[in-house]
């Protein structure tokens, strides 16, 4: 008897301490229930969500001093402190309107910003861009599942709305970076120079964008790095293709931090493991490494600074189309170097921003063909470029939902370009740039972007005046609607500049109406845009004497014109299934452009009429795996032989061939295994990762390559079909589960 007496007891003192504790309460605002607040008891994985009156309850095992959270997007977060014994326990809290970032309707008009998760239409966090399949962790890559931009797969660059590649351009901190890809080869495009997990947060526009921005016809995609890190760690991510490894110190003060990383990419062993559709001789490959280091000061001011280099190479042969050789080869070797220097300091009502950026790029192409194992006729293309950019924008918030902004702006570029060791040209310019805003917030329910900007081109020695305007109001609860409009020049592209041309700016109007709704962990967005361009570049054929006639396109004109309409779809919905996010976007595009050598005006050959892009993201705790899946359609793409022909003693162009590609299709899969999920203090975050791309291992054609004489013809294809990729990335020293959880639910 007393050994089962003190069995009961034993048993009981066992099933106590994991007894559950029932935590309830009410959240209300002015006195009335809040539905879909978030109660999370801190470092747990415990909480509930309160219903349409405001109540909630949910048990716990955990015992002590504990933090209750209380959050939902449009109230500001509460924390309230609870001791946990044996006993329920009851909490109520009353929640605070952010009137100035939340019920202030705010103009988005062409732009999906994702700096204020509050705010932001479509959110794309660094977790994000990792876990879309077949994004390969770019942002860029990422960026074709959002409307509006199209997949060119052949070429690097942002191809918006019916707009080159180089129409688009990407800021870091306010600061233009140029040469934002790796260099490369034709049909071939190069990759992100910068780390997705560098960025904590993006604004992309599509269209009619801020006037603090310029010299992009297209769309502009704004960068913001990140700010001191949370605590020091050090980061390893190694795989068949890379091998990479990192840290960041935070200081004891935890006002300052500094790190670095070093990579080496390669894609020889991959090369013999797939059957590649390209022939590397070379096999990509290539060193980059980083340094940062942010300080905070005792005034309150923050500077950034990001430093890095990399250098890439390949080389590549197919089959020549000129009957006189067996193969044409090309060479690559790359050279880049990047530093951004930021500045951020408020001066009362003031907030001042200042930053400066100096880049360097060579990019050295060696071109020549091939005649029973004999190379010859070489052509070599070596460019140098140094830019270096410079701003400050200077502002004052007029009230909380109103604001005056003000800067210049100095972009200053000087390339060499050396053709078979000839100096085929030096070109110079210093883009001078002046620009004011104003945002200005008449209600909750309206609200106005005003700005204009002025360039100056030294080497053009124009200037130019560009007015935007967008206006937001909302019509219901969830709904808002925009309108924008905006006047945006750019330079001509300096590679098509290797003569005297009498040119100016190049020129697009932007027309933008939005409709919006967006609710609680869903976005409902609908875009119509008008796009006019004028005065575009037109090319002719500039001939080389050296021995051999070589020619090459260089600029001659401003006569070019096109336009380009559309309508956009984008659906964004967290809620409706349980752990799954998914996303789908479609854009249809009408677009005609006569530019460079178009003989007349024609559809684009990088402008597909309809796009589709859908993504979807289902996260299993109980796994501590996450699925991702992403599929793009596009349809074909039209594509044009375009040769020159005598007329009158005048070479003039004409569309020789042309046609239209097979429809792009393309489904990808990536599984993320995340093994020290669920474990408290851990000190070590591993994910393990398997993505294939293009899993059907549809065959997909992004254009061809003509003879000379336009009797033959090669498709440009992707280096592989189906591409698989595994690896591993581990942090130690910080615990990013959460984050993980938070980002993937």
């Amino acid at each position: 008897m007393k050994t089962k007496l003190l069995f009961l007891i034993s048993f009981f003192s066992f099933a106590l301490s994991f007894a559950q504790t029932k935590i309830s309460g009410k959240v209300t605002f002015k006195n009335k229930g809040i539905g879909e607040v978030n109660i999370t008891l801190k470092d747990t994985y415990d909480g509930a969500t309160t219903d349409t009156n405001g109540n909630f309850s949910f048990e716990t095992s955990e015992k002590g001093n504990h933090t209750l959270i209380f959050t939902h997007p449009k109230y500001i977060d509460v924390e309230k402190p609870i001791t946990l014994e044996n006993q329920e326990v009851s909490v109520n809290a009353e929640l605070k309107e952010q009137i100035n970032e939340i019920d202030a309707v705010v103009v988005s008009a062409g732009s999906i910003e994702a700096s204020d998760r509050k705010r932001a239409t479509a959110l794309l966090t660094p977790i994000d861009i990792y876990t879309t399949a077949g994004a390969d962790g770019q942002i860029s890559s990422a960026l074709n599942y959002l409307p509006g931009v199209q997949k060119v797969g052949e070429t690097e660059g942002l191809f918006v709305r019916g707009g080159t590649g180089t129409e688009s351009k990407i800021f870091m901190d306010g600061s233009l970076i140029n040469n934002y890809f790796s260099s490369s080869v034709p049909g071939i495009a190069g990759r992100d120079r910068f780390n997705t997990s560098l960025f904590k947060g993006n604004i992309f526009s599509s269209g009619g964008y801020s006037a603090l921005y310029g010299q992009a016809l297209s769309g502009a995609l704004m960068l913001e790095s990140v700010d001191l890190p949370d605590q020091s760690s050090y980061d390893f991510g190694v795989s068949p293709i890379f091998l990479n490894a990192g840290f960041q110190k935070l200081s004891d003060s935890k006002t300052s931090s500094f790190g670095a990383t070093l990579g080496y990419s390669n894609l020889k062993l991959m090369q013999e493991a797939f059957n590649f559709n390209t022939n590397f001789t070379d096999a990509p490959q290539g060193l980059n490494g980083d340094f940062n280091f942010r300080i905070k000061t005792k005034s309150g001011g923050f500077f950034k600074y990001y430093g890095m280099y990399d250098s890439n190479r390949m080389g590549v042969t197919v089959e020549s189309l000129e009957p006189e050789n067996d193969f044409s080869l090309v060479k690559l070797k790359g050279k880049n170097t990047y530093h951004n220097l930021s500045f951020k300091q408020k001066f009362g009502k003031y907030l001042l921003n200042a930053g400066a950026s100096y880049s360097f790029n060579r990019s050295d192409l060696d071109f020549s063909t091939q005649k029973n194992d004999m190379e010859t006729g070489n052509t070599k293309l070596l460019t140098d470029g140094n830019y270096i950019n410079f701003k400050t924008v200077l502002e004052r918030k007029i009230n909380k939902i109103s604001a005056l902004r003000g800067g210049l702006e100095f972009n200053s570029t000087s390339e060499k370009l050396n053709f078979n060791d000839f100096v085929g040209k030096h070109y110079k310019d210093l883009i001078s740039a002046a620009f004011v805003e104003t945002d200005l917030g008449f209600s909750n329910q309206l609200s106005a972007k005003i700005g204009i900007r002025a360039e100056n081109s030294s080497y053009l020695g124009k200037s130019n005046i560009a007015p935007r305007f967008a206006l937001a109001y909302r019509f219901a609860k969830d709904w808002t609607t925009s309108f924008a409009y905006g006047l945006f020049y750019q330079n001509p592209e300096s590679k098509y500049i290797n003569g005297p041309a009498n040119l100016g700016f190049q020129q697009s109007q932007h027309y933008i109406f939005q409709v919006q709704r967006t609710t609680d962990r869903r976005s409902l967005r609908f875009e119509a845009f008008y796009k006019k361009y004028d005065d575009l570049l037109k090319v002719k054929n500039l001939e080389y004497k050296d021995g051999q006639n070589q020619y090459v396109q260089t600029a001659d004109n401003n006569g070019g014109y096109g336009y380009a309409k559309g309508l956009e779809l984008f659906w964004r919905d967290k809620k409706t299934f349980e752990n799954i996010d998914y996303w789908i976007s479609y854009s249809f595009l009408d677009s005609k452009r006569d530019f460079l050598n178009y003989p007349l005006s024609l559809k684009p050959n990088f402008a597909s009429e309809h796009t589709i892009s859908a993504v979807a993201k289902r996260f299993v705790p109980k796994w501590k795996t996450g699925f991702n899946l992403s599929y793009t359609y596009a349809k074909g793409r039209p594509y044009y032989d375009i040769a020159t022909q005598d007329v009158n003693g005048e070479p003039k162009y004409f569309v020789r061939n042309e046609g239209s590609l097979k429809d792009y299709n393309a489904l990808n899969f990536s599984v993320n295994y995340l093994p020290n999920l669920g474990k408290k203090d851990a000190k070590a975050f591993t994910v393990l990762v398997l993505s294939v791309s293009n899993i059907l291992g549809s065959k997909n054609v992004y254009g061809y390559n003509f003879s000379t004489d336009g009797s033959r013809n090669s498709a440009v294809v992707p280096p592989v079909n189906t591409f698989v990729f595994i690896g591993a990335f581990i942090s130690f020293g910080v615990d990013k589960t959460q984050d993980a959880i938070n980002n993937n639910l």
